[in-house]
């Protein structure tokens, strides 16, 4: 069983930044791969930025160059730097951890990007 908690959410204006951390229960080097999904009240969660055992990273589109996932394996944590946010960027973002078969979640932690 691998226990995930976010934190790091809150309000910014647009054109901000705001750094998430996602602390794991289990050792990250043991996670096959560590992500961050978003969603929005009436649609699906969607990934938005990943990173594996090996160290390689993966975004969507829409955040590459503005965001940045990385990890600190001393502490078990994955971080997800965000910067230049905009109005669309507002969701609660999800912390995914898989290890083969199954696949947990965080809570959530709540991003509101708004003058």
């Amino acid at each position: 069983q691998v226990q995930l908690v976010e934190s790091g959410g809150g309000l910014v204006q647009p054109g901000g930044s705001l750094r998430l951390s996602c602390a794991s229960s289990y050792n990250l080097l043991s996670i096959d791969y560590m992500g961050w999904y978003r969603q929005v009240p009436g649609k699906l969660r969607e990934f938005v930025a990943g990173i594996a055992t090996s160290g390689s990273t993966n975004y969507i589109d829409s955040v590459k160059g503005r965001f940045t996932i990385s990890r600190d394996t001393a502490k078990n944590t994955v971080n997800l730097q965000m910067t230049s946010l905009n109005p669309e960027d507002t969701a609660v973002y999800y912390c995914n951890a898989r290890v083969r078969p199954n696949a947990y979640w965080g809570q959530g932690t709540q991003v509101t990007v708004s003058a």
